[in-house]
């Protein structure tokens, strides 16, 4: 039994890559392998990374069109083969990747007559086109085509606001966030020094804006997330009187019922939550990127006076970070860390 215990603990997952293929710009495939598990372990972690991958991993779209003088979505306009409404299907086809949590606006400005692609947006450098092959609109005539694009991060589907007013040229779009476009996965089965142990196959199919790999990272990574409320806990044991009326008993927090890991078992956690899940905004982003502050692990070798020496970090964005590390992690920075210790 002692043994059994032992090779568990010490049994490390190894995953990799056994195929993978662009079937397109929009669409990318993934087929990876993890193992070893123990009898039944695969199928839980098949089914936590399924539902991680499709619901959990964020993406970028669209989300609304403003059009100046339009005052309904099934207008057509001159010189125009689309109507607002067709333009707007199109819209919502196109694949976002974006480097920045904060919304952001692109344009159209085109004068016919032409075809408008989506290589004619004009947008901030922190987003990138997939496919700038992608069809928007013809223009058949002369006709100035000025188009506002609000583009935001987020999950899922969210579906447009149609209580807007479009008497002001503001139509939302639906938006698709979901950069996994599918995921399957499969348990087999292996014998090893007389014990079953079982491997992980998944596939990943992408719209381009992540790659498979990528997104395999991220769904594990949100997984994480996940816990680590729990693995931040404080260690407190509280008695509670036997035969006692469940309803009757007091109410405790979740951190201060729950037993937290060690030290050292949080340390490892942090060195693979990255800076990305503080959602902060581009500023304070770029400028921890730039002094090499990738993971929470790494941004908790700063103290708050030490923030300060980074080129372009003021008051706010070291408020901006103070405040994410504490209503995610429950943290606060110390006031000063020697970096050279």
């Amino acid at each position: 039994m002692a043994q059994d215990e032992i090779e568990v603990s010490t049994r490390t997952l190894q995953w990799r890559c056994i195929e993978s293929r662009i079937e397109s710009k929009r669409l990318l495939y993934g087929r990876f392998a993890i193992s070893p598990f123990r009898r039944d372990q695969a199928n839980t972690v098949g089914i936590a990374m399924r539902r991680s991958l499709l619901n959990e991993i964020e993406g970028t779209s669209i989300t609304y069109a403003k059009i100046n003088g339009i005052k309904h979505e099934y207008s057509a306009l001159i010189g125009i083969q689309e109507s607002i409404h067709d333009i707007l299907i199109n819209l919502k086809e196109i694949v976002l990747r974006n480097d920045s949590y904060e919304s952001q606006k692109a344009y159209i400005s085109v004068v016919g007559p032409r075809r408008i692609i989506a290589q004619d947006i004009k947008r901030p450098p922190s987003i990138r086109v997939i496919d700038d092959t992608q069809y928007v609109a013809t223009l058949t005539g002369a006709t100035l085509l000025n188009i506002e694009l609000g583009i935001e991060r987020g999950r899922g589907y969210r579906i447009g606001n149609n209580l807007q007013k479009y008497e002001e040229g503001f139509f939302p779009v639906d938006a698709v966030f979901m950069p996994v476009r599918n995921a399957n996965y499969s348990v087999h089965s292996f014998e090893s020094r007389g014990k079953t142990k079982e491997i992980l196959f998944l596939e990943i199919w992408t719209d381009g804006s992540l790659t498979p790999k990528e997104a395999l990272y991220e769904a594990s990574r949100n997984l994480i997330d996940l816990f680590i409320p729990l693995m931040d806990s404080e260690r407190e044991e509280h008695s509670f009187g036997v035969g006692r009326n469940e309803s009757n008993m007091p109410y405790f927090p979740l951190q201060f019922v729950l037993p937290g890991p060690e030290e050292v078992t949080k340390n490892v956690a942090f060195k693979h939550i990255f800076i990305d899940q503080l959602e902060l905004p581009a500023r304070a982003y770029n400028c921890l990127k730039k002094v090499n502050v990738h993971t929470i692990a790494d941004l908790l070798d700063y103290g708050q006076g030490d923030l300060t020496g980074i080129k372009n970090f003021g008051r706010k964005s070291i408020e901006q970070v103070l405040e994410a590390l504490k209503k995610r992690f429950s943290i606060d920075l110390p006031k000063n860390k020697n970096l050279t210790d």
